[in-house]
């Protein structure tokens, strides 16, 4: 099985079974967007494009990152075996979408806690 899982207390949840997907979220002092392009390389997660509409508050786009539109773009091509997304009460949910339709997070894997996903093997 390739795509992206979940892991949590009960094991793996399969999240999608696409090789790409975008996570969004508003950030909870700023109150900006920023997304994430991430892909399924082996067995790991590839973090291709990021995005963000302003910066402040920790969230200043890298120098090598270029203004398109509203916002700015970078490739930052880092790959991580496993990315932790946190829950908090003080932000809304991360946004999951894959070949255009999103859903909220929480939605798709009902959490309390922290999500990681990783690649499905």
């Amino acid at each position: 099985m390739s795509g992206v899982c979940a892991v949590l207390a009960g094991g793996l949840a399969l999240v999608t079974a696409a090789e790409s997907f975008q996570l969004s979220w508003t950030h909870s002092v700023e109150k900006v967007q920023w997304q994430e392009d991430w892909r399924v390389v082996g067995g790991s997660l590839l973090l291709e494009q990021a995005f963000v509409m302003g910066s402040g508050a920790g969230m200043e786009p890298p120098p090598e990152a270029r203004k398109q539109g509203d916002r700015w773009v970078w490739n930052p091509e880092i790959s991580r075996s496993e990315v932790v997304l946190a829950q908090s009460a003080f932000t809304s949910d991360w946004l999951f979408c894959v070949q255009g339709s999103c859903q909220p997070l929480g939605e798709l894997i009902p959490s309390q806690q922290s999500i990681t996903l990783v690649a499905c093997r």
